[in-house]
């Protein structure tokens, strides 16, 4: 706590220092009659790099002025009634590259398969789900720290030691005693890294890294709540096939019949392949017009890593989706204006072989097919298959289309 203390107080004597010099050296310039240097002005020239940098100190400030007045000027046009033409602002996510996986809200194709897959009974129904937690093997305060926050979060959870059992013997277990899902953290140096989502009794599982976790005790002004009022759920950007699939494997999870009276939301917000989690509480304002949000945590960021068709198999289990590095970037380096454009368009993942008898060998054993493979089978959650690899029950259907894409 001292040593943040410290680093603020730091950083607001270098603010204070460094406003204080670049007011003496206008003062200066303005004595003199000099005008501030215009924006993109080279300063190469200059060999004394403390000048060099006061330099280019007022080109920035010469920069912020300019566009600060431009917004005013925009904001005074617009109150007198003219009309105003505001650029759309350029963004990642509207860089993204067309693409033809992305689907549409109402695809009928996509209703029709997930209304056979292993999620649909949550939400036709209205299954209960329940939870099994656990951890790796000798878990750490912080592992626990976070399971407190997290069993509040998911309702209808149960923790169970791990002790010396292995995962795939608590999957069997779990699916008897009538789990639904089972969640498994693992950290490393004490230090959270991933969690298994394994769907009970069929799967899927699925592989999440884990970042930037941030526990709700330790964020400034967090909010409280009442872990007996189920959550409402919010997923944004799940819009490709595997997308959509991994976002129900995720509402899975969650009751679909939320406490409105509780103002508890859950949200899973997917950008660029990373899943940021945030757990919110929200108040409206005595005239109902506004509503402010509170934070309750914990927060943290998810990638998935691959997702195995089944319950958990180390050895030979059958993989739908890897995530690899190579697949984040289109074919060329950079677009046309030179801007490298990350997470656009994804290379082909897995080479699927398929015949009557089922998945080639080589897969049915979790590794990737060879080079001879007639199939391939791009998936992800920016780029994937229209026809996923995931629902077995209907292998005809799934090879002629996949087929037709191939010749």
């Amino acid at each position: 706590m001292v040593s943040k203390l410290r680093k603020k107080e730091n950083k607001k004597l270098a603010h204070e220092q460094m406003t204080k010099r670049n007011k003496k050296v206008s003062a200066k310039r303005e004595l003199h009659g000099l005008k501030a240097p215009a924006p993109g002005t080279d300063f190469s020239h200059i060999k004394n790099a403390a000048k060099r940098r006061e330099m280019v100190d007022l080109m920035r400030q010469e920069k912020k002025k300019n566009r600060a007045k431009a917004r005013r000027d925009k904001k005074e046009a617009e109150a007198r009634g003219e009309e105003v033409i505001r650029p759309e602002p350029r963004t990642i996510e509207k860089m993204r590259e067309p693409d033809e996986t992305i689907l549409p809200p109402d695809d009928s194709e996509v209703e029709d398969d997930e209304a056979l897959d292993e999620f649909d009974s949550y939400f036709s129904s209205g299954k209960t789900p329940k939870i099994l937690v656990t951890t790796q093997r000798k878990p750490s305060r912080k592992l626990f720290d976070f399971l407190k926050e997290l069993v509040c979060v998911v309702p209808n959870t149960f923790y169970y030691p791990r002790q010396d059992f292995a995962f795939k013997k608590i999957c069997a277990a779990a699916a008897k005693r009538g789990f639904t899902d089972i969640l498994l953290f693992t950290e490393k140096a004490k230090v959270i890294q991933g969690m298994y989502i394994c769907h009970l009794p069929k799967g899927p599982t699925s592989y999440w890294r884990i970042t930037r976790l941030k526990l709700g005790q330790e964020i400034m002004r967090g909010a409280t709540c009442n872990a007996s009022h189920n959550p409402e759920l919010i997923l944004n950007n799940f819009i490709t096939r595997l997308g959509r699939r991994l976002g129900r494997q995720l509402a899975a999870l969650f009751p679909q019949k939320p406490d409105f009276v509780g103002r508890r939301t859950v949200t899973f917000h997917n950008q660029r392949d990373f899943v940021f989690f945030r757990h919110y509480r929200y108040n409206f304002k005595d005239d109902g017009t506004k509503c402010k949000l509170q934070e309750i945590g914990p927060r943290f960021t998810m990638k998935c890593r691959y997702v195995q068709h089944g319950t958990f198999d180390a050895k030979e289990g059958e993989y739908e989706y890897i995530w690899r590095p190579d697949a984040q970037v289109t074919g060329s380096a950079s677009s046309s204006e030179g801007a490298r454009q990350p997470a656009l368009r994804q290379r082909p993942l897995l080479v699927v072989r398929r015949s009557a008898e089922g998945p080639s060998p080589s897969l049915a054993r979790g590794r990737r097919a060879g080079p001879s493979a007639a199939l391939s089978s791009r998936v992800g959650l920016t780029r994937n298959s229209s026809t996923p690899c995931s629902c077995s029950a209907r292998p005809a259907l799934l090879g002629s289309r996949l087929a037709v894409e191939a010749a």
